[in-house]
């Protein structure tokens, strides 16, 4: 990983050639964590494309659920807060648990699985709370 001076309005990227992560040195605690994650998906996957959104959008599933832990989220959602306030709680920004949302949660009669696998009974994380 590599820091440096990114011209907006990127804040880091992934050199698929170099095997390197480079993101802007101005940025926030969250927003490097949501950078760095991201762009760990963009080597995960082996993209080489800046400009496929394919690759980007799976680029944030993979920051999200690297970064986000179903458990407490779980619990931040159970106990009423709402999507800003867990999203600071967990320290990411409001975009990845949202993609963590859309990606990792799936809600079957007043419970919710993340992180499903194939058949029943083969979720990662199941919890009860409100929905």
């Amino acid at each position: 990983m590599h820091v440096a001076h990114i011209t907006p309005p990127y804040r880091g990227f992934y050199d698929h050639d170099m095997r390197m992560v480079v993101y802007d040195f101005n940025l926030s605690p969250i927003e490097r964590d949501c950078v760095l994650a991201h762009e760990l998906g963009h080597a995960f996957y082996g993209h080489q494309d800046r400009h496929d959104q394919q690759a980007e959008d799976d680029a944030d599933a993979y920051a999200a659920a690297l970064l986000v832990d179903p458990d407490r989220y779980a619990r931040l959602e159970h106990i009423g807060l709402n999507p800003d306030e867990i999203a600071e709680e967990l320290g990411v920004n409001e975009k990845l648990l949202r993609v963590f949302v859309e990606t990792q949660v799936t809600r079957i009669r007043g419970a919710a699985y993340s992180t499903s696998r194939m058949g029943q009974g083969q979720f990662r994380h199941a919890a009860r709370w409100a929905v």
